[in-house]
Parts: structure tokens; sequence; C-alpha cells
């Protein structure tokens, strides 16, 4: 269970260094006027999309691993908690957010993104919200 659980940790903490760190760029692309430097973004942003389609896929497949181990036979009804439920539904925003940086990257390489600078600051906050929320639900399980 502890190798599960260290390559979980391993995992979420690399795919939400993405997570943070793609808008962050999208802000720095959203005001960048010179060619050549948006053009270095966008390989930027396409190299660190590759880092995060796999972290992802890792965080997905060890917290199912992570599971099993806990709850054994018992998976239908660790499942059912009401922490765990909570968490696996934002998560399931995360894997939005996730997907939704990737589309804006592709209208960024197609000159076709419109939103400012500062709309993307806000957008680069929600992944570190939902982190505290779900690090907050994984800690205390309040329910």
């Amino acid at each position: 269970m502890l190798w599960f659980k260290t390559f979980h940790i391993f995992f979420v903490v690399s795919w939400f260094a993405c997570l943070l760190y793609l808008p962050r760029l999208f802000v720095n692309h959203a005001s960048e006027t010179n060619q050549s430097k948006r053009d270095m973004l966008i390989g930027m942003q396409h190299r660190l999309i590759k880092m995060m389609r796999f972290t992802l896929w890792g965080t997905v497949i060890s917290a199912v691993f992570l599971i099993y181990s806990i709850a054994q036979d018992q998976w239908n009804i660790y499942i059912q908690q009401g922490w765990l439920v909570v968490k696996i539904v934002l998560v399931g925003f995360l894997i939005f957010y996730h997907y939704w940086c990737i589309k804006i990257h592709h209208n960024f390489h197609k000159g076709a993104e419109k939103r400012s600078h500062i709309w993307f600051r806000v957008f680069n906050e929600v992944p570190a919200l939902l982190l505290l929320v779900i690090v907050y639900l994984v800690v205390a399980k309040p329910f």
C-alpha cells in the first residue's frame, strides 16, 4: 500500500505543477505582442501538456490501485464515503480543467484565443483552490 500511496502523491504533485504552471504561461501569452516570444510560449505549453497528460494518467491509475489496496474486498463500501465522493467530484472538475487548458492552448496556437491576461490570472487560481479543498477532505475526512 505504501508504494501505491507514494506513487499517487508523486503523480498528484507533478500533475498540479503542470496545472498551476500552464495557465501562468497563458497569462504571459495573452499579454505578449512579440510573435517570436508567442511562438516560444506555444512550444513551452506544448511540452508541458505532454507531461500533464502523463501525470494525469499516473494520478488516476495510482488512485485506483491505492483505493483497492486500502479497501480490498470492501472497495464498493469505501468509495461511498462522503468525503471521498466529494473528492472524486472535485477531481472530475480538475480533469475538466485539464482538458479546458488543452483547448485554450489549441486556441492560442491557432491565434483564436481572445481572453485577456487578467482573465487568465483568475483562471490560474482554480486548481489551487480545489487543491486546498481536496487536501482538507483527505486529511480531515469531515463526513
